[in-house]
């Protein structure tokens, strides 16, 4: 393990050659042409042909489009780098002059970054193996956006079939005004369910209620009463988020339909906390079906998303020195647990540390002209994740790259 100062220089003279127009062409690139979860053939494609030129054993279609590159420099440890490589279903509304080509599709949560940095962070280092000994493997994660990408890969043998992590280390780009790298050691992000209720009613014609059990009616009232869930049954000092993200029921304006279903989405801290809330979930929904008269049982399906993402409070320590070294001691600062989920740790086998930091990239003009008097106030009006206003400032694509570069120095022999 490098000192923060050695490893903070050594990532300057490395990136020193770094042509950020070379950067902002691959990113624009990236950007124009967006992919979804599982489809991400394009995206893939371009990071593996970065990967091998430079040395890297690349292996494709790991999880069914994940990228790995393995680098083998001599003796040391194996540090896993991990970027992802999905775009959202969002219609782009940025007006940039590389905005989405691809109706419907954006890159709105920057894994566009995310690939650029990886890449260029890759050929860096493998360009400087005389610098460094150890491992590196370079993992190009599908489907984050959908939550299964990671879990594809584990399931696909990425653990076995490559050398096995002694530390795993990623980043996001996030709001705020760009040039600041916010670490926090320990939980960072939240776990996330997904639960999917169905009422089942008695259909019938408009004209004639009395002869149906309404379901439209009774999710409404689950609707409604979940709303107490949070402000009623969790305590204040916990940070837990339930939402209905989506309710269907029906065909016509004259038919009463016999099912209606609902999208939920649940994001906890803590354990018991996340049982307590399902267990309410449940209850609320199966007391409103009785009430109503609904004479079959409703469905309540949870599906698990994302664990907790938990830095490792040693190794976060570690590199946030490096990033304060390199960046300056006032860009590195706690942002606290969000309530933002990651399938980022489940590419970490059992006790191997992780860690997970933030790049900010509002551009300044954008952060200037947002209101509010104070940073929490100006980061609720600028274009966040998944918004289709969101705008991540190239000015960004070098630091991020040098602080994958310095992170990944910092562990290696």
């Amino acid at each position: 393990m490098s000192d923060p100062a050695t490893a903070a220089r050594l990532t300057l003279d490395l990136t020193a050659g770094l042509k950020p127009a070379e950067l902002e062409d691959f990113y624009r690139d990236l950007h124009r042409h967006p992919e979804l979860a599982f489809q991400e053939h394009r995206t893939a494609a371009k990071l593996a042909a970065r990967l091998r030129p430079a040395g890297y054993d690349v292996t494709e279609g790991v999880g069914r489009t994940g990228v790995v590159g393995v680098l083998v420099n001599g003796d040391g440890p194996v540090v896993w780098l991990r970027g992802d490589m999905d775009a959202l279903p969002v219609q782009e509304a940025t007006g940039l002059e590389y905005a989405s080509t691809v109706d419907g599709v954006m890159h709105a949560c920057g894994h566009d970054l995310h690939v650029t940095w990886l890449a260029a962070a890759a050929e860096v280092l493998a360009a400087a193996r005389d610098t460094w000994s150890g491992t590196l493997v370079v993992v190009g994660q599908p489907a984050e956006e959908s939550g299964g990408g990671a879990a594809a890969m584990v399931a696909a043998g990425v653990h076995p079939r490559f050398p096995r992590p002694d530390v795993l280390l990623g980043q996001h780009v996030t709001p705020g005004l760009a040039g600041f790298y916010p670490h926090t050691p320990g939980l960072t992000m939240s776990a996330s369910d997904d639960i999917d209720v169905v009422v089942h009613g008695i259909g019938g014609h408009g004209s004639r209620p009395e002869s149906t059990v309404d379901p439209v009616v009774t999710a409404a009232y689950i609707v409604t009463r979940l709303q107490t869930v949070v402000s009623r049954e969790v305590a204040a000092r916990e940070s837990v988020v339930l939402t209905v993200g989506r309710f269907n029921a029906g065909t016509k304006h004259n038919i009463i339909p016999a099912e209606a279903r609902l999208a939920l989405n649940l994001r906890t801290q803590d354990t018991r906390v996340r049982e307590r809330v399902l267990g309410a979930v449940r209850r609320i929904v199966a007391g409103e079906c009785q009430a109503a008269g609904c004479r079959v049982p409703p469905e309540v399906t949870v599906r698990p998303g994302y664990p907790n993402t938990v830095n490792d409070a040693c190794l976060d320590g570690e590199i946030a020195a490096v990033h304060r070294e390199l960046f300056g001691a006032h860009t590195v600062f706690d942002f606290g647990p969000a309530l933002g989920s990651e399938d980022f740790s489940l590419l970490a086998p059992t006790d191997v540390p992780y860690d997970y930091w933030y790049v900010t990239a509002t551009p300044a003009e954008v952060w200037e002209a947002a209101p509010g008097d104070d940073l929490a106030e100006k980061f609720g009006n600028v274009p966040g994740n998944h918004s289709p206003l969101f705008a991540p400032d190239p000015s960004v694509l070098v630091p991020g790259v040098r602080t994958l570069v310095s992170a990944a120095l910092s562990r290696l022999a």
